[in-house]
C-alpha cells in the first residue's frame, strides 16, 4: 500500500517529473502535439499507441476534395454568366465582339493599340465593363447596334481550315462564306480533312456555350477507315480509353458495312477533343480515310449541299436552347428572318442521318 502512492506522486505533479518529461520528449518529433496530454497520463507502451492515433491527420489529402468541389462549382456559371442579357454590363471586348465588329481576341489587340474611344477617353486596357448608355468610338467611329443572336448550318466541304487566317495560307471556312452573310463565329471545329456540318453564329457566347461538354449535346460522325474491327471491339469504345496518357469519354460507335478493305462507322462523342475520332480510331489500328459530322446535338446535316449555308429558325432555336437561355439572348423579342421554305424545322427520319455518305461518295477521300 505505501509504494503505491509513491508511484503515483511523480505522475500527479508535473512538478516533480523532470526526470519523466525527458523521456517523453523523446517521442516528440515523430508526435503531434495533441497526443501530449495522453502520453501524460498513460502508461509509456500505451503512449505510443496512441502516437499512432494522430496519423488520421493524414487525412489531410481530404482537404483536396473541397479543391474538387470548388472546380465543379464554376461549370454551371460558365454556362450562365456569359449568356447575360445584351442590356446588362459586360466587358468591352464583348460588347465589341457581339455587335458584330470582330472577336473578342481581336477587339483586345485593337484596345491595346489605341484604336478604341469610351465616353471620349482613349483605352489602353480592355479589363474594362460597359453598358448600353456608354459611347464606343473604333478608330474614330460609332459602335454598331447588337445584332440579334442567330444560328446558321453549313456543310463544310473538304480542304478548308475552320480559322479566320491560316499562317500557311490555305483557303478558310470563312473565306468562302457567302457575302451576304455578317461576320460569324464557328460552334467547335472541323478540322482541314474533314467535312459535315458546321454551326455558325454571331454570338460569340452563344458558341461558347455550345461547345461545352456540359450542354451533353451529342456529334455524330460517319466515318470510312481503312482495317477491320468487329462490333464488340467498337461496343468496348462506350467505356472510354486513354491513348497517350490523355483520357477520352465513352464513345458511341456502330459497325455499318464493310466495302472491301474499308469498313463504315457511325461514331457520336460528347467532347470535341483536337482529332478526337482519328486517335481513337488509330488505337484500333483504322486508318480514317472519310470523316463527315452528320449531326451537332439537335442540329443535322441532312440535305444540305457542301459549301451551302442555311439559317436556323428563330422558333426552332427558342425550342432548342430552352426559354431561360432564349430570354437571355433576346431571342423572344426579335422577328424571324428565316423562311419557312428553307428546310429548317423539318423532323428528320431515323436515318437520314446515314443516307448522307453516299451522296458524296465518288469524291475524293
Amino acid at each position: 500500500m505505501p509504494k503505491a502512492p509513491t508511484h503515483r506522486r511523480p505522475h500527479a505533479t508535473s512538478k516533480g517529473g523532470p526526470a519523466h518529461a525527458k523521456p517523453a520528449r523523446k517521442p516528440k518529433p515523430g508526435a503531434r502535439p495533441e497526443a501530449r496530454p495522453e502520453a501524460k497520463s498513460a502508461p509509456a507502451g500505451k503512449v505510443a499507441s496512441k502516437k499512432l492515433a494522430p496519423r488520421p491527420a493524414a487525412t489531410k489529402p481530404a482537404a483536396s476534395k473541397p479543391l474538387a468541389h470548388v472546380r465543379k462549382k464554376p461549370r454551371p456559371s460558365r454556362d450562365a454568366q456569359p449568356l447575360a442579357g445584351r442590356n446588362e454590363p459586360m466587358r468591352i471586348a464583348k460588347a465589341m465582339a457581339r455587335a458584330g465588329l470582330c472577336s473578342r481576341r481581336e477587339a483586345e489587340r485593337w484596345i491595346t493599340e489605341g484604336r478604341v474611344r469610351l465616353n471620349g477617353k482613349l483605352l489602353d486596357s480592355p479589363a474594362v465593363t460597359v453598358t448600353p448608355k456608354d459611347t464606343i468610338l473604333v478608330d474614330g467611329q460609332p459602335l454598331p447596334d447588337a445584332e440579334p443572336v442567330r444560328l446558321w448550318r453549313y456543310h463544310k466541304p473538304k480542304g478548308l481550315v475552320t480559322t479566320h487566317r491560316d499562317p500557311e495560307g490555305r483557303p478558310t471556312v470563312f473565306d468562302n462564306l457567302p457575302p451576304e452573310l455578317p461576320r460569324v463565329v464557328s460552334v467547335g471545329r472541323l478540322d482541314f480533312n474533314t467535312e459535315g456540318l458546321l454551326l455558325l453564329t454571331n454570338d460569340g457566347a452563344l458558341a461558347r456555350h455550345l461547345e461545352l461538354p456540359s450542354t451533353g449535346w451529342l456529334r455524330r460522325y460517319r466515318v470510312r477507315a481503312h482495317g477491320t474491327i468487329t462490333q464488340d471491339q467498337l461496343s468496348k469504345l462506350g467505356e472510354g480509353v486513354e491513348i497517350e496518357g490523355v483520357r477520352y469519354g465513352p464513345v458511341e460507335a456502330t459497325l455499318d458495312s464493310t466495302q472491301g478493305s474499308n469498313v463504315w462507322l457511325t461514331l457520336g462523342l460528347r467532347e470535341g477533343k483536337n482529332r478526337e475520332v482519328r486517335k481513337i480510331l488509330a488505337s484500333l489500328d483504322l486508318t480514317v480515310n472519310r470523316l463527315i459530322r452528320i449531326s451537332y446535338g439537335p442540329f443535322q446535316l441532312l440535305d444540305l449541299k457542301p459549301g451551302t449555308v442555311e439559317q436556323v429558325r428563330r422558333r426552332v432555336l427558342i425550342d432548342q436552347l430552352g426559354s431561360t437561355l432564349s430570354e437571355e439572348l433576346g431571342l423572344n423579342d426579335i422577328p424571324d428572318p428565316a423562311r419557312r421554305g428553307s428546310g429548317e424545322g423539318r423532323k428528320p427520319g431515323p436515318r437520314a442521318d446515314d443516307e448522307a455518305p453516299p451522296t458524296r461518295r465518288q469524291g475524293r477521300s
